[in-house]
């Protein structure tokens, strides 16, 4: 993308097509994308959840944008074993989150399935930013929720309530172009 320009590309991924909207930037090796994540859909609760000894009285959402995900409310992020919590239920992405440090924003952690503990995740963010509307961490209407992660943070618009519908929006940093052969593949 050269400096200047609008660029509204659709991407294909397993979970579907995303649009992507790269804004005009003056910065060429970073850029401010959004993309429209797709609908938030319930999934049932995964098999041996009741194992991962979470207290009932937490609330808890089991949620797809394409990929797993179970968020669980906590306390402090921080004093969570994400690392064991995560082995116990390894065909989801675990997230937990907590309220804050600003109205509008939670703090969230993730153990993603087949990666273990990592600093950020999009779909992550989408999933944990619908829960906490749902769940009132967020005061009634907010349409943007700061999603703070270890590796920075996210951005996550919530459309129409009664939808499950989300945008994510963050910087996006040039880091490297790479050819991939195809036939080495195939």
């Amino acid at each position: 993308m050269r400096r200047g320009d609008h660029l509204d590309q659709l991407i294909l991924t397993d979970a579907g097509q995303r649009l992507v909207t790269l804004p005009p930037t003056s910065d060429p090796t970073v850029v401010h994308a959004s993309v429209d994540m797709g609908e938030v859909a319930p999934l049932a609760e995964p098999a041996d959840w009741h194992a991962i000894g979470a207290d009932p009285l937490r609330p808890v959402s089991h949620l797809s944008l394409g990929n797993p995900h179970s968020v669980v409310g906590v306390d402090d992020v921080d004093e969570v074993d994400l690392l064991s919590l995560g082995r116990i239920v390894p065909y989801v992405n675990l997230e937990i989150i907590e309220p804050g440090p600003e109205a509008h924003a939670i703090t969230m952690r993730v153990h993603e399935r087949g990666a273990g503990i990592t600093e950020a995740c999009g779909t992550g963010a989408c999933a944990s930013a619908w829960a906490a509307r749902q769940w009132g961490l967020v005061p009634a209407g907010t349409e943007e929720i700061v999603v703070h992660m270890d590796g920075g943070d996210a951005r996550v618009r919530l459309h129409h309530p009664s939808q499950g519908r989300v945008t994510l929006v963050g910087p996006a940093q040039y880091v490297a172009t790479v050819i991939v052969e195809i036939d080495e593949f195939v």
